[in-house]
């Protein structure tokens, strides 16, 4: 097929059928997997074979390990080395014995059984670090320690291959190719010795490489101010790093990797990220579509109850061991179950191991088919799996408090305030409460931020705080406030409306996300709002005005104009909310008004006066009245 009509037909495959799937709630990985499994060679037919391709679209996971490693500096791999090494070693040998195991126990001899197993121990970088990034739980403790598991899992690799000719048990295919992972190795004919003193140049020259002699050459280049040639010299670094990885029997991937935390201190560090990224997001679909249209459909079809056995087998497997490790080195049930559904498909390097299986007669071909479709299943299914995690988890924090908690278990006494939200916003409130003497109650209902704050020693107590029967256990009858400080814009109404509704006296404060959802608060009984990142927005802008010259005293006499301007014109325009063009209207006059103030301000400044003076006797009164006037004016208006 001629290389533009193949472009043409992946193309139109993701565009068609990733918005689909992310509007189904899928997930994009979903949608380019079933893109593949559309388009290819068992489906359609629209493409050819996929071979040719994946060896491309396989540098996606090259560019996303890059990535990676730009975001990890070194300390960091540091303070990590218990999940990569402890958690991650633990993963693989403990996955690899279980699905050995269960081989052994199904008829196959223990060499192929233990080869099985450290294939299917691998789980899928792109697939899972993709979809964490979609849930927005990439950044946490299950991000974290998902990714010290799969770069365990890239690391042990390299020893895999090592071992496995060892266990061979059939003659090898006569045309089979046994060369490694991802190419030929030019050291592969070498003793052992040689061959790890290559490893160890190899690494060297990426570390000393990535230190002194990439950053004066990204410096030269960005004098000259060209951002396609940047781009190229960042591609080239990528390219060349895998390769010499890849000449000396390494993954390109994690040599990848490697460079990427070489250069993570780099000043050029947020410029490669912003270059590279959208070669990352589309060669990564592109291996999704390939994985897809790698899928047998033929093969599925003619034994259908033995491969759903292999793929559940496996992912449910992989879901117990990972499960109970995660429990055994201490992450909570609910984090334990999130890094296990995860991880609990095969992955891409399955794919490589298998073919390299085969050609060193470890795994018959047959076999290796049917494990191979089996592989790529799971790997389809772990976006769903990822799904109907989230579905039974919140299931299961609706069950949890289905009695009313005992008023005893909050042993805070009686509160002054009850605090609902714990996150970045309560937590700076609630501790400005705490320092000034007043008792709060917390409520929160993300288990793995309670278990953080507990450990600093903070109260906090897991719920829902939409529920009526918890606030009242909470004590919400004899606090003088309710806080509202969750970080669900829905929730937070519902919560102001049933509280307004059932303690009518009760003093109610809630955190808004924007001018509209604080009309919304505010509509539903809230006695005031506070937009979440107004204050922190008029501080940085306070901070600007200093440092383009103003003295502190103008730049916060500024900000003290504009913030009861602001909040004037907010409580002006609440009447005209939901009236599309009165609202446009008013709001322009406000913007008109604020810029008289703002100048009128400015006019205050006492000629030829550098240093800033102010006459501010009258100033404050002129300001309030002009502003009614302005106020007035619109009412009229409108």
């Amino acid at each position: 097929m001629p290389f533009l009509l193949q472009a043409l037909v992946y193309l139109g495959a993701a565009v068609i059928s990733v918005p689909i799937a992310k509007r189904l709630g899928l997930g994009s990985v979903l949608g380019y997997l079933i893109a593949g499994v559309v388009i290819g060679p068992f489906a359609l037919s629209l493409v050819g074979q996929q071979t040719d391709v994946m060896k491309f679209a396989e540098f996606g996971v090259v560019i996303l390990l890059f990535l990676i490693g730009l975001e990890v500096q070194p300390s960091t791999l540091w303070d990590m080395r218990k999940a990569i090494f402890g958690f991650g070693g633990a993963q693989v040998v403990g996955t690899s014995l279980a699905i050995a195991g269960v081989s052994m126990l199904l008829g196959l001899p223990w060499q192929t059984a233990l080869a099985v197993g450290m294939v299917l121990a691998m789980s899928s970088t792109a697939i899972v670090l993709q979809t964490l990034d979609e849930k927005g739980l990439r950044q946490g403790p299950v991000g974290r320690a998902a990714f010290g598991i799969l770069l365990l899992q890239d690391l042990a690799v390299i020893p895999m291959f090592a071992l496995l000719p060892t266990l061979a048990t059939i003659a090898p295919p006569v045309h089979a190719e046994a060369a490694g992972h991802g190419g030929p190795s030019l050291v592969a004919h070498l003793p052992p010795w040689a061959q790890g003193l290559a490893v160890l140049v190899a690494v060297g020259a990426v570390v000393g490489g990535g230190r002194y002699l990439v950053r004066p050459i990204f410096r030269f280049i960005a004098e000259a101010r060209l951002r396609e040639i940047f781009t190229a010299a960042a591609l080239l670094i990528v390219v060349g790093v895998a390769s010499i990885m890849q000449t000396v029997g390494l993954s390109p991937a994690l040599g990848a990797f490697l460079a990427g935390v070489v250069l993570a201190e780099s000043e050029f560090r947020r410029e490669l990220e912003t270059d590279i990224e959208p070669f990352r997001g589309l060669l990564l679909g592109l291996f999704f579509i390939t994985v897809g249209a790698g899928i047998d459909l033929k093969l599925v079809a003619s034994q259908p109850l033995v491969l759903i056995g292999l793929v559940l087998g496996l992912m449910v497997l992989k879901f117990a061991v990972m499960f109970g490790l995660a429990r055994l080195f201490g992450a909570p049930a609910r984090g334990a179950a999130a890094v296990a559904t995860a991880l609990a498909q095969g992955g891409e390097f399955a794919f490589v191991l298998l073919s390299f299986t085969v050609g060193a007669g470890v795994i018959g071909a047959t076999l290796a088919a049917l494990l191979t479709a089996a592989v790529a299943v799971s790997m389809a299914l772990t976006p769903v799996a990822m799904i109907l995690y989230e579905r039974i988890a919140q299931m299961f924090d609706a069950a949890i408090p289905k009695q009313v908690p005992d008023t005893g278990d909050f042993e805070d006494g009686e509160p002054d305030i009850i605090i609902a939200g714990f996150g970045r916003f309560g937590q700076i409130t609630g501790r400005l409460l705490t320092a000034n003497g007043f008792r709060s109650t917390v409520l929160d209902s993300d288990i793995e931020q309670i278990d953080l704050l507990r450990r600093f020693g903070r109260r906090v107590h897991y719920g829902d705080a939409t529920r009526m029967d918890l606030l009242r256990a909470a004590g919400i009858e004899r606090a003088r406030m309710l806080i509202v400080a969750l970080d669900d814009r829905e929730k937070t109404v519902e919560l102001v409306e049933t509280a307004r509704k059932a303690f009518p006296d009760l003093v109610i404060l809630a955190r808004a996300w924007d001018r509209r959802h604080a009309y919304d608060l505010l509509a539903n009984g809230a006695d005031a709002v506070e937009r979440e990142t107004f204050e922190a927005a008029l501080a940085l802008g306070t901070t600007a005005l200093q440092k383009l010259g103003y003295r502190a005293h103008r730049a916060h006499r500024a900000a003290g104009i504009f913030r009861r301007h602001d909040r004037k014109s907010f409580e002006d325009l609440r009447p005209v909310w939901g009236q599309e063009e009165a609202y446009i209207l008013a709001s322009r006059d406000a913007a008109q008004t604020m810029d008289k103030l703002l100048n009128a301000d400015l006019a205050r400044l006492r000629p030829g006066d550098a240093a800033g003076s102010w006459d501010t006797a009258s100033l404050d009164e002129e300001l309030k009245e002009r502003a009614e006037r302005e106020g007035q004016r619109r009412e009229g208006a409108t």
